[in-house]
């Protein structure tokens, strides 16, 4: 959403002749953009598109829960159904945020019931706090409460999901992962009652503990709507034969584990049920396949678009063998067990390929005897053109091998190469990978998203602030040679919203450079760099508007920022930041 509600801002009269007929026709053009960037750019065109997008927006999302204020958005807009939050920076997913630094849901709750009781239908959370108390107030004040989806969440039990099953009487969605949940017992699952039929998605894949499987069984097999099934770890491959009996109907699948024995009719059983499910494009989960299970998924390969592997520690002919059953795959996220020669059969069997994940299996192994390289990569890039989506770990990478694969691939929007030895040069000729990120930003027009590793000079920088013009997120660990790297993305990258910088050579000269830059930004991040409080302090008093956080480490040097979190606030500096974050304000 745009974070200044202020119409004042708004175009002149000027351009009140764009709304010249019926509000009511306005409204209805409006109610045809679903896009929130498109709606927001929309209201900036003169006040009667303000006021029409603001009273039949139904959607609203916040980037940044300290971004704007509950009571703000409220005020914008009065009429909203359903909201997506995002809470604590991204690193907060690498332990580098404070447990208690804040992003509690449960004051924008107490807005959204005096503003839009009785009619919220959506929550979409990422990276917030949620406490059991939060969850249970969500599932009594709000009736006609549809969609909860918890992403990286923390703070919450199953018992928060028993409220929801207990209170929720049309459910459509119950969406939980990755999530730092106390996870006490399965039951939670009977909370629903016999009556209850409206869910079409499930999915509780992260959660420990056994579940109630009849309680699980019977609520799958009255959900006659179910589209999305994301089960736990502790189903078994005879449990999920059952469930995909009740459900044939499944478009998404994620399944238990993958390691019990089954006897011969077990086995063509569970091979029976696949064969049923005509509609499955997505499939995830396989914890502990073998090469022995893996056969029984190829009756539902044919339509698959979507696979997720990174759960299952395939090799190369494992993989090479599930591949050749699924030739109208899009997505594939596997684990870097699959070597280079597992990455050669996606490159031969998958010509519509357009998203690549391949993460590693244990990144803290440094004597780990298999992984991927520049081989496996440019094989891909050789046999899928369409690629434009990629995050790749690997231990080794060349100059010349991304220089081929963005040549093979032009029209990458996300390319996140992750070397995962800190500043390796490239390992046939020892050069930094400059050439490397420099042809990628030369060629990659609609790049979007880039996150760049190994031995990095300046001289990469330069090619990003020079070239990426449609640039938006750039995530940037142990590179650099000096400030200036910095201030060539800063000054360059006209389209910059997210700044991501880990252990830099990058200090105040560099952070300061960014003065014109940061409230078009959504967030800079910077940890382990050479900025100092006062720098800090200087860059608050000059940019108001911004707020400025410092997370200090025990025994660090207190002249020293040792985290810096800035983004652009129309709330002013949060009161709910604990002793360890200190808040800098120029107002």
């Amino acid at each position: 959403m745009d974070p200044n509600p202020n119409p004042k801002r708004r175009p002149d009269s000027s351009l009140s002749s764009f709304s010249r007929f019926p509000d009511e026709v306005l409204e209805r053009v409006l109610s045809l953009l679903h896009s929130h960037k498109d709606r927001s750019a929309a209201s900036l065109v003169c006040w009667a598109w303000y006021e029409a997008e603001r009273w039949t927006r139904r959607r609203v999302f916040i980037g940044n829960c300290y971004s704007v204020s509950p009571e703000i958005v409220a005020r914008r807009f009065p009429r909203i159904r359903s909201v997506t939050l995002k809470g604590k920076p991204r690193f907060s997913d690498f332990n580098l945020v404070p447990q208690d630094w804040g992003a509690d849901v449960h004051s924008w709750l107490l807005v959204f019931a005096s503003a839009y009781q009785p009619f919220l239908e959506e929550l979409r959370l990422k990276r917030m706090t949620v406490t059991d108390e939060s969850l249970e107030f969500l599932a009594v004040t709000f009736p006609n409460f549809k969609a909860l989806s918890l992403l990286s969440c923390d703070g919450f039990s199953t018992d928060g999901l028993a409220s929801v099953a207990t209170h929720c009487k049309n459910l459509t969605e119950l969406d939980i992962q990755e999530n730092g949940i106390d996870d006490r017992s399965g039951n939670w699952l009977s909370c629903f009652p016999e009556s209850f039929t409206s869910l079409e998605v499930l999915n509780f894949a992260n959660l420990i503990s056994e579940v109630n499987f009849d309680a699980l069984e019977r609520l799958i097999s009255r959900c006659n709507s179910l589209k999305v099934l994301k089960v736990n770890k502790s189903i078994s491959l005879e449990q999920l034969q059952r469930l995909l009996v009740c459900a044939p109907q499944l478009t998404e699948l994620g399944t238990g584990s993958f390691s019990p024995d089954l006897t011969a009719r077990q086995y063509t059983d569970l091979e029976n049920a696949f064969s049923h499910c005509k509609n499955l494009d997505t499939l995830s989960g396989l914890w502990e396949a073998t090469a022995l299970y893996l056969p029984v998924l190829y009756p539902a390969c044919q339509s698959l678009t979507f696979l997720n592997l990174s759960y299952a520690l395939l090799q190369s002919l494992e993989l090479a063998n599930l591949l050749h059953h699924c030739p109208s795959l899009r997505r594939l996220w596997v684990l870097d067990s699959v070597g280079d020669k597992g990455l050669q059969a996606v490159g031969s069997s998958c010509p519509l390929l357009e998203e690549l994940r391949v993460f590693p299996a244990d990144p803290f192994d440094e004597e780990i005897v298999y992984g991927v390289s520049e081989v496996g990569f440019v094989a891909v890039s050789v046999g899928c053109p369409r690629l434009h989506y990629v995050l790749y770990f690997c231990r080794q990478m060349t100059n010349a091998a991304v220089e081929e694969i963005v040549s093979n691939c032009p029209n990458f929007t996300h390319f996140r190469l992750c070397i995962m030895n800190p500043s390796q040069p490239d390992y046939l000729t020892n050069e930094p990978m400059d050439e490397a990120f420099g042809a990628v930003v030369k060629t990659c027009t609609k790049l979007q998203r880039l996150s760049v590793s190994g031995l990095l000079t300046d001289l990469t920088f330069e090619y990003i602030g020079k070239y990426a013009k449609n640039l938006e997120t750039l995530s940037v660990a142990f590179a650099g040679s000096s400030d200036w790297g910095m201030q060539c993305v800063l000054e360059g990258c006209p389209k910059l919203r997210k700044l991501e910088i880990r252990d830099c050579p990058f200090g105040n000269a560099a952070l300061l450079s960014g003065l014109e830059r940061y409230e078009s930004m959504r967030s800079l991040w910077m940890s382990a760099c050479h900025v100092t409080i006062n720098g800090c302090r200087l860059l608050a008093k000059e940019m108001p508007r911004l707020n400025v956080e410092v997370m200090k480490e025990e025994g660090s040097d207190d002249s020293q920022a040792d985290k810096v979190y800035v983004y652009r606030s129309v709330a002013g500096p949060r009161r709910d930041a604990p002793p360890s974050v200190l808040t800098l304000s120029g107002l």
